[in-house]
């Protein structure tokens, strides 16, 4: 939201008062409070008939700081408010004559006295940012409003990433983003995921703690400023310190919640009955059938909306006339090696059974005259689940745990972001704020119910909309995108943003999901979405089964479902890392290479885990351009080695694409290629990339329950590479990748691979004489 016309003028119908003259700072326990007056006060007089400014700093976690300002601190503090962890430790605060400094690990706030308004953030002694003159403000604004911003420094070359999962440029700098969930596709500016956190490319983070909808102006109203503002009497923000990217974001998920980790079989290939289809029980299995006879492994079948009857969503009750034994069709689906899932809301249709008992019980949402709020929107006459009513949640949990019982392993949560304004919420939340914060309870709900049914790491829903500490519940994916090379880089752009906003974990729709895609389209978007986290073919007219697009279609989503199996030792220990730190799966290179400068922009390509770096291809052409950095690396389809460092243009058939392995990795392949959940520690390859005198390379075999199992490291030194594995591992064995056929192997039998040679292990450690 803009209150200036141009850099001098304040626009019409606004008044706005800055912080100007620090008439006192008190210290309380462990934050200190600065009252600043909005004018310079030169005698006792001028302190009458204006406004003081009060601004809090704390910390609530290590590296953390927090920022609180307020005007009048005498309104309601409604409900929804986010839910922050809170750490006891050492906050270093120092008060002098030249400046005031608050240290929380190596983050700190300097407040520098006698010279007007200026607070200076650094890390490590690296400025990070600052609140300078004229960048807070109190507004009055038409109608009586009143608001709040702030503007923080931008650098010269400072880029801004995140907000959540958004289709807009990946770089955020020029742009205004309006933090509310909206149902706008992924071709707009709205989003379902909105996240009032941002990234710097300097490495800090910027978290604005408001539910309800928070504007921002990223280099745009000001353009050496981001600034961000709420309606009310208070803004609240942190800013969040580290020393990469990446402890930013672990920082960021500390305070909001870590992802959960998802089932191992959560990874596999989703196949959906796509949207506006019918289908019944024998065309289920006509599809699952026709993925088995061509050799395609299917982890997941999801039934979408029409497994209920029209005008009853959701009841949660199969419709008798297409599934008359639901029961039954489970067990059968489940006796094929199959997950199931699906589709709900928090949508309740007027015509369902359910509206009647959540009617009756005050389980809905209610309009201010206390009669039950419906429209026509989406459901006829639809109703909307208070989740803030206990006995509505245990209600509503109750429904699920019946399809749980008879076999559904996981939930589609769809919607949740067209929630009204104008209503009473049982615990007399404020419907403002709850628009946002809604999907929170929405999802937690669903999460916690399969939790509780199926116990802890067997938990996953597959999410739409989210707020702040939604990551918690995953997956999530990306929305309602068209079937065209555009949309699919638009959803890539969503999914990296989303992942520098604290996601560990995101999908797509495969080939699209409104009309349907041209084969070349359907072949480019199998190979990005089986080289992401979740994987999943659905849409909305047609069926995504691939032999209705052509033959090769289906040999592609062979290769690379297979290719996703195998790479499971590996992208699993990522995703543990994601649960435990917050760095997402999938994220942009910026967060891995932020010291080159080249990376900054990239939106095309992207690190899928610590050593694989992905440039989908998007064109019919089969052009593949992107951008490597430093080092040698190698193509993990091709066995192609690139000097980093620079572009490359190339071009690729169907079967192949840009999939290159970071020089001195390990990458951890398993034996098995038709299922994502299965030993990881037995039978594992040890592909080793690239190693060069003196270099060593350490990697983390977990179980798949997220346990740790086992260590590897290989070492490079004196003409022999020694691989050593501690923890449980068997039948093991080592594949080298760019370096000289071997003299001579001790630990080891040698046997002929695809790639090369191939090193059995014979004890816990292999060495190559070169």
């Amino acid at each position: 939201m803009k209150f200036t016309d141009g850099y001098w003028q304040i626009r019409k119908g606004y008044h706005m008062q800055h912080p100007v003259d620090i008439r006192d700072i008190v210290r309380k326990d462990n934050e200190v409070t600065l009252y600043a007056a909005t004018k310079r006060i030169e005698r006792k007089g001028d302190t009458l008939n204006g406004a003081l400014i009060k601004a809090t700093l704390s910390s609530p976690i290590p590296n953390v700081i927090k920022v609180t300002f307020n005007h009048h601190k005498g309104g309601l503090n409604l409900a929804p408010q986010f839910e922050l962890a809170q750490q006891d430790h050492n906050l270093v605060i120092q008060d002098d004559e030249q400046a005031l400094t608050l240290k929380s690990g190596e983050l700190k706030a300097t407040v520098t006295k006698n010279t007007g308004w200026n607070i200076s953030f650094d890390y490590n002694e690296r400025h990070l940012t600052g609140s300078v003159h004229k960048g807070p403000g109190y507004i009055n604004g038409p109608e009586d409003s009143i608001f709040f911003r702030e503007q923080l420094e931008l650098g010269v070359g400072e880029y801004i990433y995140g907000l959540g999962e958004r289709f807009t440029p990946f770089v955020k700098n020029g742009q205004t983003v309006d933090i509310w969930n909206e149902d706008g596709g992924t071709s707009s500016e709205q989003a379902y995921k909105n996240i009032p956190f941002y990234l710097s490319s300097k490495g800090y983070g910027v978290f604005v703690n408001h539910p309800e909808k928070v504007s921002y102006e990223i280099a745009s109203e000001n353009v050496s400023k981001v600034q961000f503002s709420v309606e009310g009497e208070t803004l609240e923000y942190f800013i969040i310190g580290g020393s990469n990217p990446k402890e930013v974001l672990d920082n960021y998920t500390t305070l909001t919640g870590k992802p959960a980790l998802p089932p191992a079989w959560t990874f596999g290939l989703w196949l959906t009955t796509s949207f506006t289809t019918d289908y019944d029980e024998a065309t289920v299995n006509h599809f699952v059938d026709g993925m088995a006879e061509r050799d395609l492994p299917l982890s997941v079948f999801h039934f979408d909306c029409f497994w209920m009857r029209e005008y009853q969503w959701c009841d949660f009750k199969w419709d008798e006339r297409m599934f008359p034994d639901p029961e039954g069709m489970l067990k059968r689906l489940k006796d094929k090696g199959l997950k199931i899932c699906a589709w709900i809301n928090p949508y309740i249709a007027e015509k369902s059974y359910l509206f009647d008992e959540g009617m009756e019980n005050g389980y809905l949402v209610k309009r201010k005259d206390g009669s039950v709020w419906q429209w026509d929107l989406w459901q006829a006459g639809m109703g909307l689940v208070d989740f803030t009513n206990p006995a509505a949640v245990d209600w509503y949990k109750s429904k699920l745990k019946v399809l749980v019982d008879q076999g559904v392993d996981s939930f589609k949560t769809d919607f949740g972001e067209r929630i009204p304004t104008d209503v009473v919420y049982y615990d007399g939340s404020d419907p403002v704020k709850m628009h946002n914060y809604y999907t929170f309870l929405y999802n937690k709900v669903v999460f916690e119910l399969l939790e509780e049914s199926l116990g802890k790491n067997e938990a996953a829903l597959f999410a739409r909309s989210a707020t702040v500490g939604g990551q918690q519940f995953p997956v999530h994916w990306g929305g309602d995108c068209s079937s065209t090379f555009e949309s699919m880089a638009e959803s890539l752009r969503g999914g990296l943003s989303l992942g520098v906003s604290g996601f560990g974990f995101w999908s797509h729709d495969i080939s699209g999901f409104e009309m349907t895609a041209a084969p070349a389209v359907y072949k480019r978007w199998v190979q990005f979405g089986m080289l992401s986290s979740h994987s999943r073919l659905h849409g909305n007219e047609s069926y995504r089964v691939p032999w209705l697009f052509d033959e090769e279609s289906v040999d592609v989503l062979r290769k690379f479902t297979k290719l996703k199996c195998r790479l499971m030792p590996y992208l699993f220990d990522a995703a543990v890392t994601a649960s435990e730190q917050g760095t997402p799966m999938m994220r942009p290179m910026v967060l891995d290479y932020y010291q080159d400068p080249a990376t900054h922009m990239l939106d095309r390509q992207y690190m899928f885990g610590d050593s694989l770096l992905v440039a989908p291809i998007f064109n019919a052409e089969g052009a593949a351009s992107y951008y490597v950095p430093e080092g040698q690396w190698t193509n993990l389809l091709t066995g192609a080695v690139v000097q980093g460092g620079r572009w490359y243009n190339e071009t690729y058939d169907y079967m192949n694409m840009p999939v290159l392995v970071k020089p001195g990795s390990i990458i951890a392949m398993g034996l098995e290629d038709s299922k994502p959940d299965y030993d990881y520690t037995d039978g594992v390859e040890l592909h080793v990339y690239g190693l060069e005198e003196g270099q060593s390379s350490a990697i983390r075999l977990v179980r798949i329950n997220g346990e740790h199992a086992a260590d590897v490291t290989a070492v490079r030194q004196n003409g022999t590479i020694e691989v050593s594995a501690s923890g449980t591992l068997t039948n093991w064995s080592v594949v080298l990748h760019g370096i000289e056929n071997a003299a001579s192997v001790q630990g080891a039998s040698q046997a002929a691979g695809e790639q090369g040679p191939v090193f059995k292990a014979e004890s816990d450690k292999i060495t190559i004489t070169l």
